[in-house]
């Protein structure tokens, strides 16, 4: 994704080599899915940083591509 002159800086870097719609949604899902998947991990460990941090990250990648969509930035294919 190319950054425009009104883009915010955390929207360029969550979706920095996202350039389709459809590449953010697989990033989000992904994201999504690993973060729960970091729930019996992180209650095994006893360590829940890391279930923590992949919720919040998921959570950037859903507000930068919504921000994206409101702002009709995508790259048409």
């Amino acid at each position: 994704m190319k950054r425009t002159e009104g883009m915010p800086l955390w929207v360029f870097l969550a979706l920095a080599n996202i350039n389709t719609r459809k590449g953010a949604a697989i990033l989000y899902w992904s994201s999504l899915a690993f973060s729960f998947a970091c729930i019996p991990l992180s209650w095994y460990l006893g360590d829940w940083s890391w279930a923590g941090f992949m919720f919040a990250f998921t959570a950037w990648y859903w507000l930068a591509a919504r921000w994206v969509d409101r702002h009709a930035q995508w790259e048409q294919s």
